[in-house]
């Protein structure tokens, strides 16, 4: 069985550093691309940042670009998004999906399509 499971979200104070986790379990994603997505209450869920399966390539949303970093360690068979400067408006539950697909440009990851396996989410919550 396929499973992806984030872990580090929490309540944190705005400025203050989170680091997420995404372990993997089922299959050996290091072949994949790794993607985080978010969904804030109210709204639709909206690409985080992307990581291409050898970890060279990164693609960022322009409202996390310079405070987040996506980083991997395919022998953990994990993926990590590491979030500073946090704002009260990334407040939502943080969600991994891993992608069979290889696509030569890293904006088509911004898009949940290409992503074929997801974790359940863990909440982030930012307070003013």
């Amino acid at each position: 069985q396929v499973r992806l499971i984030e872990s580090g979200g929490a309540l944190v104070q705005a400025g203050g550093s989170l680091r997420l986790s995404c372990a993997a379990s089922g299959r050996t994603f290091s072949s994949d691309a790794m993607g985080w997505f978010r969904q804030a209450p109210g709204k639709e869920r909206e690409f985080v940042a992307a990581i291409s399966w050898n970890g060279i390539r990164t693609y960022y949303a322009d409202s996390v670009k310079g405070r987040f970093t996506i980083s991997r360690d395919n022998a953990k068979n994990t993926v990590y998004l590491q979030m500073n400067s946090l704002k009260p408006e990334d407040t939502a539950v943080y969600y991994c999906a891993a992608s069979r697909g290889y696509y030569s440009e890293m904006h088509y990851y911004a898009h949940q399509v290409s992503f074929d396996y997801w974790g359940q989410g863990t909440q982030v919550t930012v307070s003013s």
